[in-house]
């Protein structure tokens, strides 16, 4: 049986935009929470070689360090055409700075020299995945996914990192276009669409107490 989140969490991430988008799929729950980075935490080295590894790792890290249950991302964007890359190591791709025009470049300048400049060997995915640690080791896992193509030039200058270089299937604009809402807002007041919220749905129905502000459908 899965272990149900009564209490406040501390959000294991440095990732201002990662901070605001779990904080608001939080919100809607009575959830409170802190991140690592106004705790002072040091950023664990994430040494997994999948998200759920990574995610694992920052969640055991913080639940340890602050006696409290713990939440944590891990997540990235995988292209098919390169291999899976950048994967796990999407964040290092924008360096230290977090200079995610420069990972978008890189990432345009690899698909036209391997002659992708077709939607169908422009595909891609992000993924999710999701780890709430509690102090005596405890952990529930999920993971979440949303497949789309690459667009060049990127669009958009909403929501973090890669998002406006992908559009998901079915949709017209890239989540760089997307309000916070119509990319990781929950039923019923949005779709779930993010690989985070579809990941995050997983982990409510699962740990979460009750439903998001009274209403019955998740």
């Amino acid at each position: 049986m899965n272990r149900k989140l009564t209490g406040p969490v501390v959000i294991a991430t440095h990732n201002p935009g990662k901070l605001a988008e779990m904080r608001a799929l939080l919100s809607p729950f009575g959830i409170e929470a802190r991140s690592a980075a106004e705790l002072g935490l040091p950023e664990p080295a994430e040494t997994g070689k999948t998200f759920a590894a990574n995610a694992r790792i920052k969640a055991l890290a913080a639940a340890k360090a602050t006696g409290q249950v713990a939440f944590a991302d891990d997540s990235g964007l995988v292209v098919d055409t390169l291999g899976g890359a950048p994967g796990v190591h999407s964040a290092r791709w924008a360096g230290p700075e977090r200079d995610f025009r420069a990972a978008m470049n890189k990432i345009q300048t690899l698909l036209v020299e391997r002659g992708a400049h077709d939607p169908a060997q422009r595909r891609a995915h992000f993924v999710a995945a999701l780890c709430l640690a509690w102090p005596d080791g405890h952990k529930e896992e999920f993971e979440g996914r949303v497949d789309g193509v690459l667009v060049w030039p990127p669009r958009g200058d909403k929501g973090f990192g890669y998002d406006p270089l992908f559009q998901p299937d079915g949709f017209d604009r890239t989540f760089g276009e997307m309000s916070a809402e119509e990319k990781h807002g929950l039923p019923p007041r949005g779709q779930g669409l993010s690989h985070r919220a579809r990941a995050f749905m997983k982990l409510a129905q699962a740990c979460l107490p009750h439903e998001p502000n009274g209403s019955r459908s998740l």
